[in-house]
């Protein structure tokens, strides 16, 4: 059983330096579930100095050998997928089959992913052809902060600590406070697998604590930040200190564009597709936008489906959908949709309060809006819970307009079957990704997106990329 007050700094569980203890709720009971300890600038500083004494070696190991500590780790992670989804659930309320099913494989993937990117991938190389003695060496970036959230635990630990690993850098991550359980099975997990001292840390905190500290540390150059906007910004301010690199994926609001030709699974698609993970991601398609003359035989279709889905405890087994993760997150989204009541957006599926029989526990009622216009709070503000807004658009100029009416550009939506229109779509809906008609992203696609969505990308070639740097040796023998 892990001491989850200890911190993993240089290959060793510490404890802290000061006692700051953090209740971690368990959303399902809203009871604790364990108490973590929230660190210091000192404790940050000795993670810190670790990962810097550690890369020095570590950037100069071979390739294969990063790879080969990566696939112990891997071996481990797998070993260890029953504890890991337990873990989220009881932190985060994602139900048990989801958890596993999901949350879990997708940090799986990211990790094999990151093994067959670095196999491929050409670390020396000359520029051109035409000049043969001019060579490019992409070198690690050096010391990364890793900052990430509570709602995708593992997906998104690893699409950074997996980068960091075959990229060459060192690295001090902080999960979020709300999730920290998973977080801590993973360093338990790099133990196993041998890693050098130094090269993984991890320390437990707040944003304004070990957050702040790890952005504006002098020996950290990089730092990768999930989250929201407001703090992604509070990074950046941060980072100035030494002009360390800085990669943000934010939020989004995206836009579902549902042409009267798409298929006839799309409204049902869309309406899932929105409530995965009770409405807590970033790239939900959280805006239905559906054209004049389908839009009534939409609303309809998109009520019944909401009223079909099944809320319940998240250590029971089944599809249905979990609680939010903490109360402040209830209490937000609760406040949107009275906001949505009061500005005039029609209910056809859920609403206030918790679902029926329910009295205790962060659960919200799915819920969808018809009649939403742009003007509407929340046809602008994310929710980031299990809440669709369905609006109407008149034409394909309409319908760009209204999809790129956001601050955000993470993920947009279109279902259509005229392939010249959802191309002409695709490239005028001004975010990082757009998926079309239901097909997923392949395994190693960049995730990120644009405006304030953030910057940089992950996953993949991309993501390992966001971890080096590069340089030009002319001359080069």
């Amino acid at each position: 059983m892990l001491n989850t007050r200890r911190f993993y700094i240089n290959g060793q569980w510490v404890d802290p330096h000061a006692t700051c203890d953090h209740q971690v709720i368990n959303p399902t009971t809203e009871e604790p579930c364990t108490t973590i300890s929230l660190g210091s600038e000192q404790d940050v500083d000795d993670a810190v100095t670790a990962a810097r004494a550690a890369f020095l070696v570590w950037k100069q190991t071979p390739v294969e050998e990063r790879i080969a500590a990566l696939d112990r780790l891997i071996e481990n992670y797998e070993a260890g997928a029953d504890e890991m989804a337990k873990a989220m659930t009881v932190e985060m309320g994602a139900p048990i089959d989801f958890s596993r099913n999901v949350h879990f494989m997708a940090g799986l993937g990211h990790l094999k992913n990151f093994v067959k990117v670095a196999r491929e991938f050409t670390f020396e190389e000359p520029l051109s052809e035409e000049a043969p003695d001019s060579w490019i060496i992409y070198e690690p970036a050096g010391v990364a902060a890793l900052i990430t959230p509570w709602n995708w635990p593992m997906n998104q630990i690893m699409l950074k600590v997996g980068a960091a690993i075959v990229s060459g850098c060192t690295m001090v991550v902080k999960p979020s406070e709300e999730s920290p359980l998973s977080a801590l099975i993973l360093a338990d997990m790099v133990d196993r697998a041998g890693f050098p001292p130094g090269v993984f840390n991890l320390v437990n905190g707040d944003g304004a604590g070990v957050g702040t500290a790890l952005s504006s540390h002098m020996d950290v150059d990089l730092v990768s930040f999930t989250g929201s906007g407001r703090a992604g910004k509070l990074v950046s301010r941060a980072a100035i200190s030494n002009l360390k690199q800085v990669h943000l994926e934010l939020g989004g609001k995206g836009a579902n564009l549902v042409f009267a030709d798409a298929d006839p699974q799309a409204v049902e698609r869309g309406v899932r597709q929105l409530m995965v993970n009770s409405g807590q991601s970033c790239i939900a398609p959280s805006r239905m936008i559906v054209e004049a003359s389908a839009y009534d035989a939409a609303v309809e279709t998109a009520a019944e489906v909401g009223g079909s889905l099944t809320v319940g405890p998240a250590n029971e087994h089944g599809a249905h959908l979990g609680p939010v993760v903490n109360r402040a997150q209830f209490e937000k989204i609760q406040g949107l949709i009275q906001k949505g009541i009061e500005e005039g957006a029609r209910v056809i599926a859920g609403g206030l309060g918790r679902p029926d029989g329910i009295n205790r526990g962060f659960y919200v009622r799915p819920t969808i809006f018809a009649d939403v216009t742009s003007n509407m709070t929340i046809a602008s503000e994310e929710i980031f819970g299990p809440v669709l807004v369905m609006m109407k658009f008149e034409d394909e100029v309409d319908a760009i307009k209204i999809a790129n009416d956001t601050e955000f550009g993470l993920m947009n939506y279109v279902q259509t079957q005229n392939r010249e229109k959802l191309r002409r779509v695709s490239r005028s809906m001004r975010s990082g990704m757009v998926e079309a008609n239901g097909v997923r992203r392949g395994a190693g696609a960049p995730f990120g997106g644009v405006k304030q969505s953030g910057n940089g990308r992950e996953g993949g070639k991309w993501g390992m990329s966001d971890f080096l740097e590069v340089k030009l040796v002319s001359g080069w023998i």
